[in-house]
């Protein structure tokens, strides 16, 4: 067990800490659009087989978006942002529509959550605008790729995103992380946020 233990160690010497604070959650936002970006990036640069001329202008303009929002968080963040990360896509059938969507839809639905949880612990007005609107445009891609993957349901906003009552899932940095980390390679931790 030593090596592995030495192993880990090594990992967490080469791993990205996203800081605390306001720029801790800029950098977490941040870290997420890219993640987003070079996804949807990828989808277009080799569409998947079949794909139509209307799922491809949504999921082009999906790719914009993203593209947009972490030029955002680079300009907004300067010489306090992170480093660019590597992703790791090998999960993904780039050449299957469902892997495609639910990949997509995993990344949309967990974007959403992130925002939810980070955005109370923005103490800077601006900063929590900037999220919110954001954040509201990352809905609007959940519900179109969900509306993708079932046409004319109510999929679009599923319960398992929605509660009851009518309030999107919230999730801390912890659990995003966690969920994102098998396409991040880039070691990534969150050690001064909530």
């Amino acid at each position: 067990m030593p090596s592995l233990k030495l192993g880990e160690a090594f990992a967490q010497s080469r791993a990205v800490d996203l800081g605390g604070g306001d720029l801790g959650v800029l950098n977490y936002a941040y870290a997420l659009e890219q993640l987003e970006a070079a996804f949807y990036t990828q989808v277009i640069a080799s569409p998947y087989a079949g794909m139509t001329a209307y799922e491809r202008a949504l999921l082009t303009d999906i790719r914009n978006h993203e593209i947009s929002h972490r030029a955002f968080f680079k300009k907004a963040l300067g010489a306090n942002r992170i480093p660019d990360l590597a992703v790791n896509f090998s999960a993904v059938n780039f050449g299957d529509r469902m892997s495609v969507l639910k990949t997509a839809m995993t990344f949309e639905d967990l974007g959403v959550s992130a925002y939810n949880g980070g955005g109370a612990a923005i103490r800077t007005p601006a900063y929590l605008a900037a999220a919110g609107s954001i954040v509201s445009v990352e809905a609007r891609h959940a519900a179109t790729v969900r509306d993708m993957l079932r046409p004319f349901t109510e999929y679009f906003a599923g319960d398992d995103v929605i509660s009851r009552g009518g309030v999107d899932v919230s999730n801390p940095p912890s659990a995003v992380l966690r969920a994102a980390g098998p396409f991040i390679a880039t070691p990534v931790t969150a050690s001064q946020l909530p």
